[in-house]
């Protein structure tokens, strides 16, 4: 049996690493507030030239000219962007969509097509340089505050290559932060853009707008320049759009997964020291009974003599 010694020790270890959880979950408690109020605030701005996107397709925007909603029917190169984060310590955060990008990178690659991948984070970073999959481009130092510009060159980077022709399918995996502790693997298709991003009904939001209205669904616009050029602008710029709010609901995934697993580690420390401390008084109640019982018997013998 350990002697107490011992036991103490390993209380003492278990209790410095509480701490460290501890102060890790209330940070990142304090960070999730702040990170869930960017993504939400951008959240508006993405349906909304989603749904102006759709609206210009609609009102008479020739598709068939724009290189980005061309759909290469031969792929042979597909994009794979990867957002996660730059620390551990966030439980299955990292791994699950690291393993979910390998597994489908290793799936075109049986059938004949190559794949490139863009990482935002660290851990994916290290995840797949170790693994011999150097990243075209990758983004490390902040995937907790993510920025704009780190949108704009993703963006860039897939746009111009899926109009030369080099990339014939952009996919982006993250994190969605459903709430404050829960979180969904997402995976959503960039380039080409689908049908359904081009046919959303502009439908008024209320019944007052409804009857404002008069039940029509699309209204009749005149476009200077044309619906086509406009069409042209606002596809680079949803986009974007759609990149930067992964990387901002990323982030927000990231602090609630890390707050999740410094719970729980902190929860599971207390255990070991509640434990430990049963295991310590044990001991100890032995070791003075045993005491107790030399101590008799060293009497016993005195007397006997």
């Amino acid at each position: 049996m350990s002697n107490l010694r011992e036991i103490s020790r390993r209380m003492a270890s278990v209790k410095s690493t509480m701490q460290i959880t501890r102060t890790m979950e209330m940070v990142s408690t304090a960070k999730i507030r702040r990170a869930l109020e960017r993504s939400e605030a951008a959240a508006p701005y993405k349906d909304a030239i989603k749904r102006i996107l759709a609206n210009v397709s609609n009102a008479g925007g020739d598709t068939a000219q724009q290189p980005l909603l061309r759909t290469h029917f031969d792929e042979k190169n597909v994009l794979f962007i990867l957002v996660a984060s730059d620390r551990g310590l966030a439980g299955g955060f990292n791994i699950s969509l690291q393993r979910e990008v390998q597994s489908e990178m290793e799936h075109f690659r049986r059938q004949g097509v190559d794949c490139q991948l863009i990482t935002c984070g660290r851990k994916p970073t290290d995840y797949f340089t170790y693994r011999g999959v150097e990243p075209v481009m990758s983004f490390t130092g902040h995937s907790s505050e993510p920025t704009m510009d780190d949108a704009d060159r993703i963006a860039s980077y897939a746009m111009d290559g899926y109009v030369s022709g080099r990339i014939d399918r952009v996919v982006l995996y993250y994190q969605h932060a459903r709430n404050r502790v829960d979180q969904d693997l997402v995976m959503e298709q960039i380039l080409p853009l689908r049908a359904e991003d081009l046919t959303m009904p502009n439908e008024p939001r209320n019944p007052e707008a409804v009857e404002h209205v008069g039940g029509k669904v699309y209204s009749t616009f005149t476009f200077d320049p044309s619906p086509s050029e406009v069409l042209g602008y606002l596809i680079p710029a949803y986009i974007r759009t759609v990149i930067f709010h992964a990387l901002l609901d990323s982030a927000a995934a990231e602090h609630g997964a890390r707050r999740r697993a410094m719970q729980s580690a902190t929860d599971n420390a207390q255990e070991v020291i509640t434990s430990l401390s049963r295991t310590y008084n044990r001991v100890r109640q032995g070791s003075i009974t045993t005491e107790l019982n030399e101590i008799i018997g060293g009497a016993a013998a005195l007397e006997d003599n």
